[in-house]
């Protein structure tokens, strides 16, 4: 018990020691019932998103007591039935009575809105969570929750229904562990998508949790088939010393950043073979930073806050990004490489290629929004410049082979931007993207309203002739695609705007691109891919992802990104017709018609306009995805292998995946 004592206390992180986590810790500010009314607000959608904001928001409070020492074990556990089992070796959340609520510190925290240890500066000296509202938001959003605590010798209960207490807090027997368990099943009455956890999803946020913390230990283990009547297998804190023999991962790294880095560029062509990394204060600011530049013409920034993905930066990548630009600027003057008569670099320039990850640990943090996508805290902008900039450029100086190379790029990266500049400016004064003239094979639709809108990508003059017959002309644009779409992953804009095909899509659009990109000028507020269900059509899906990932992200963000799923069988027997859009569906298909027609589908064009309007394109029977920044993320990451440079990569995933893969021979 000594030594982990001092292992507990040696792990300590940026705000040192911590004062006694009790029931005097936790502060109340209001209630609970608005959650319920608008969970939007609180954990940002109730789609997928959303109901995998619920693990976050549970295992951000486990994460937190390991960013204070108090733990270094956190397994997370997709159970049976929905339920999700999220555990941790902290010191248990405190069983005592609240002065304040008259009733146990526990129910207090998951039964209150805005109660929490993160409200006591002296509890928390750092967490993720600004509001203190994870636990109660799941507790409300959730059918079942069940919380167990460790602590003190005991083992403490208590269950909770649609967020209200079965019953008190009890003893139900001794321990000789410390930690809690919080086991969870969501509200189908609230997440009306369904309850489907998506196991890659939930490994890919885990392992890269596991990379910011250094020395915490995180297991995940998919549960889900086991026969073990795990619901109540609360004596232990965690499954994985159970021998359940089912699926599991655990992530565990001392290298922090620096792996986390390496990790990102596994499959890129290295510019420079030393990963920069710095770890250290400055006023009170923990910062971190790791990066790396890579053969490529885009840049990978990667920022956290307390352990909190931002998603969308802020005041910490402004600083990162001005200090980059000024040690870079300073170091290519002072090494002659960059010549009087050459202008400086800008952000532009020495971004391109750059893999980065920023990570700052405030005590006093600010998040615009409870989903943490943007820090606000204005100290992280000053702190991560000093810090990022001074180490840099020590770096620079001390490694000079891997400075020159750095240069080097950006120097071409100056270079390139100068002549794309020249060659769209040229585009542009012939008015290609002036919309004035909308691409001759658009079928554009009458309405004006962007919110009406509907543009339709398909795959050829087939497919476009029968759903530019089959439309609704009225709300139906359709833009026929001739062939694979232009790799922009390494194409510069003037390459772009010499593609026929790219041009036509952007002109279509209404948005223009690069500096002169408007959102606001967005045609159709629904751009739905609708490609072949075979390779070729998987393989345009995917080029057209990467195009609006690379140039169109705000298209994304905003929710305006679809993909069309047409059936892939028609099955008939008499007049009676069934479309499948799956085999299983084809299989059930098949057991209420006997002996019937069935026809596969491989592409829209091998439809007629009729079927094509009643399964694909009438919004009233038709199903469409949602494109995501994590849907685009992930296209890109297996575009990256599939056709890039590094060709043993690909033999290995091809290696790897050959038998999920389902052909049509």
């Amino acid at each position: 018990m000594a030594k982990n004592a001092e292992k507990q206390e040696k792990k300590r992180g940026a705000g040192g020691a911590a004062k006694a986590y009790d029931a005097s810790s936790i502060t109340v500010l209001e209630g609970l019932e608005p959650v319920r009314k608008r969970p939007g607000m609180y954990i940002g959608t109730t789609g997928p998103d959303g109901l995998h904001h619920l693990i976050w928001e549970i295992f951000d409070n486990a994460r937190d007591e390991a960013m204070v020492g108090r733990c270094d074990d956190i397994e997370i556990a997709l159970l049976p039935d929905k339920y999700i089992r999220v555990a941790d070796n902290g010191n248990g959340i405190p069983v005592g009575i609240h002065p304040k609520t008259k009733v146990s510190a526990l129910e207090t925290i998951m039964t209150t809105l805005h109660a929490g240890g993160k409200f006591d500066n002296e509890a928390y000296k750092v967490s993720g969570g600004l509001h203190g509202v994870g636990a109660s938001v799941v507790n409300a959003l959730s059918e079942h929750t069940k919380v167990v605590v460790h602590q003190d010798g005991g083992m403490y209960l208590q269950e909770y229904k649609i967020g209200k207490p079965i019953a008190n807090v009890k003893k139900i027997g001794t321990s000789k562990e410390h930690g809690t368990i919080v086991l969870f099943k969501p509200d189908a009455s609230i997440f009306k998508e369904g309850i489907e956890w998506n196991m890659e999803k939930i490994v890919a946020h885990m392992r890269q949790q596991a990379y910011l913390v250094k020395g915490m230990r995180i297991s995940v283990i998919d549960a889900r088939q086991s026969e073990v009547k795990i619901l109540n297998a609360i004596e232990g804190l965690f499954l994985h010393n159970q021998k359940l023999g089912v699926p599991s991962m655990t992530f565990y790294f001392e290298g922090g950043l620096k792996s986390l880095v390496a990790f990102y560029n596994k499959h890129q062509t290295l510019v420079h073979k030393t990963i920069f990394y710095v770890d250290r204060e400055q006023d009170k600011v923990a910062v971190e930073v790791a990066l790396q530049y890579v053969d490529d013409i885009t840049s990978r920034i990667t920022a956290f806050a307390n352990d909190t993905y931002n998603s969308e930066g802020g005041t910490h990548v402004t600083g990162f990004k001005m200090a980059l630009t000024r040690v870079l600027n300073t170091y290519g003057r002072n090494a002659n490489i960059l010549k009087e008569k050459d202008e400086n670099f800008t952000g532009d320039d020495v971004l391109e290629g750059i893999t980065a990850v920023v990570s700052v640990k405030l005590s006093e943090v600010q998040f615009e929004g409870q989903t943490k996508g943007k820090l606000g805290s204005v100290e992280a902008q000053g702190a991560v410049a000093t810090v990022f900039g001074e180490a840099f450029g020590t770096f620079l100086e001390e490694n000079p082979d891997d400075a020159r190379a750095i240069i080097n790029k950006v120097l071409l990266a100056l270079k390139a931007r100068k002549a794309a500049k020249a060659a769209k400016d040229s585009v542009l004064r012939k008015g290609a993207l002036e919309g004035m003239t909308l691409p001759g094979k658009l079928a554009d639709c009458q309405t004006k309203s962007a919110e009406e809108g509907e543009l339709f990508i398909v795959e050829g003059d087939s497919a476009g002739g029968s759903s530019k017959q089959g439309r609704d002309r009225r709300t139906q644009a359709i833009l026929p695609l001739r062939g694979k779409i232009l790799n922009v992953e390494r194409a510069r804009i003037d390459r772009m705007l010499a593609s026929v095909e790219i041009r036509a899509l952007i002109i279509a659009m209404g948005t223009a691109i690069g500096d002169v990109f408007d959102l606001s000028k967005l045609h159709y507020h629904k751009i739905i891919i609708a490609t072949d269900a075979d390779v070729d059509g998987a393989h345009i899906r995917t080029l057209l992802l990467t195009l609006l990932y690379r140039h169109f992200k705000p298209i994304i963000d905003g929710g305006f990104v679809y993909i069309a799923q047409p059936p892939l069988y028609k099955i008939s027997k008499g007049k009676a017709v069934a479309y499948a859009y799956s085999d299983k569906e084809k299989g059930n298909a098949l057991k209420e018609m006997s002996d019937a027609n069935i026809q596969r589908y491989k592409g829209l064009g091998e439809m007629n306009p009729g079927e094509l309007w009643e399964t694909t394109m009438d919004p009233t029977r038709r199903v469409l995805k949602r494109v995501s920044i994590g849907d685009a993320e992930a296209a890109d990451r297996i575009f990256d292998i599939l056709m890039g440079t590094d060709v043993a990569s690909r033999k290995s995933f091809i290696q790897s995946n050959a038998k999920s893969a389902n052909l049509d021979i």
